[in-house]
């Protein structure tokens, strides 16, 4: 077998005593071509920080292996290309390895090909000591991916407490938007954790819209996270429409992502009320069309109670509800006009 492929393996497989023993009497320039040549993709480097595999890393950066050099690998099934060894070890939560790689000089704000550094895998998973360690060390919070997302995002997104608590006591910025516009808060609304919700609230967290003209709150609504919408609608920067249009549309929700056909009712009522009150806030009711068999929105609590009886009809609302909040170049829109 080819020696660059026994020295990979035993670097992923975590066999020291074999790769010692193939690097065993051969000259400077021979070990380091063969630490450095890629398999599948990867450097033994980066499959030994991948894998964990603590003292395989700490013999091949004793035989000077590139701690800088990058290659590819998987987690979760993704292919992740371009990534320094830091980003595999933090990523995976390896934080012995991320100390020894940080004391051999790794750059903490290197990059994978998407742009993603270290820390900003570390927040992914939640891996709370890596990330104070590499903040600590000088990693930038502030450093988005391609798409524009941050640190603060990811974890907000991925319902990691102590550190988006910990990014903001760093005061991370709290209302930065991603390229299509999203901020933290939108991604806290979308992944339904009131704890940080609350938390970016304190912090000044606002309500902006997003490149689909969604803000936290309809984000809430479209996800199905009632605890999210009740706390939004309560705050004073929500107007009663955009109160009303939350509840029309967490119902549209409640019809075709959680099959709740009573809750979905109960939400309605309660929108209906409210438009009812004085000022009265009437639907804007566009013209019937194919697509929703040109069915009409329900405009009475009679209505309403009547569309119990034919769970078809109440998706059919579901549709043109969605469609008169979110517009119809939204992707849930066209989504669930697809698969009805």
């Amino acid at each position: 077998m080819d020696c660059k492929f026994v020295v990979y393996n035993a670097a992923r497989d975590n066999n020291l005593s074999q790769l010692k023993h193939t690097l065993s009497n051969r000259s400077e320039s021979e070990i380091k071509m063969v630490i450095s040549a890629r398999v599948n993709g990867a450097t033994p480097l980066v499959i030994a920080c991948r894998n964990g595999h603590y003292n395989i890393v700490e013999y091949l950066l004793k035989r000077h292996a590139n701690v800088e050099q990058v290659g590819s690998v998987s987690f979760d099934g993704e292919p992740i290309e371009d990534a320094p060894p830091l980003w595999c070890a933090a990523a995976a939560g390896h934080y012995g390895i991320v100390k020894l790689l940080v004391h051999h000089g790794a750059n903490v704000n290197s990059t994978t090909r998407t742009n993603s550094t270290p820390l900003r895998a570390a927040c992914f998973d939640g891996h709370f000591d890596i990330v104070k360690f590499l903040v600590t060390n000088g990693a930038d919070f502030e450093v988005a991916n391609r798409h524009g997302h941050t640190c603060l995002m990811i974890a907000c997104y991925k319902g990691h407490y102590k550190i988006a608590q910990y990014l903001l006591t760093l005061n991370a910025d709290v209302n930065r938007c991603s390229i299509k516009g999203n901020t933290a808060l939108h991604d806290c609304a979308e992944s339904g954790s009131l704890e940080i919700l609350q938390l970016l609230l304190k912090h000044g967290a606002t309500m902006d819209v997003d490149y689909y003209g969604m803000t936290p709150l309809l984000a809430a609504s479209v996800t199905g996270h009632l605890p999210i919408v009740e706390h939004l609608i309560t705050l004073a920067c929500v107007s009663r429409k955009s109160r009303i249009d939350a509840l029309e549309l967490l119902g549209a929700t409640y019809v075709d992502k959680k099959r709740d056909m009573i809750s979905a009712l109960s939400l309605w009522r309660r929108a209906m009320e409210d438009r009812n009150q004085e000022p009265k806030i009437p639907k804007t009711i566009s013209e019937p069309i194919a697509a929703y068999e040109y069915v009409s929105e329900v405009k009475t609590i009679e209505g309403l109670e009547e569309l119990v009886l034919d769970p078809d009809e109440m998706r059919m609302q579901a549709l043109v509800i969605r469609q008169r909040i979110l517009g119809p170049t939204h992707p849930d829109t066209s989504y669930y006009i697809r698969f009805r």
